[in-house]
């Protein structure tokens, strides 16, 4: 097991690319980018200018997840 800076536990992923979560919702990278904000998923922006990275909290997609099934219809 490797070590993280300071000694401390390594950190378990807490992120997902936008490219990942467009694969996660089997939807299109310009999905993601265009519509995913309007639909409830907050991204977290990682640097500035034309390098900026663009993830998603993986326990929001996964809240977000379940907030979205179809009620039932009888």
């Amino acid at each position: 097991m490797t070590s993280s800076p300071m000694g401390a536990a390594p950190c378990p992923t807490q992120f997902m690319t936008a490219k990942e979560l467009a694969a996660h919702l089997n939807m299109s990278l310009p999905w993601v980018y265009r519509e995913a904000r309007h639909a409830g998923l907050t991204p977290y922006k990682f640097g500035k200018g034309r390098n900026a990275k663009i993830q998603f909290k993986i326990s929001e997609v996964q809240a977000w997840i379940s907030q979205q099934n179809l009620p039932h219809t009888n």
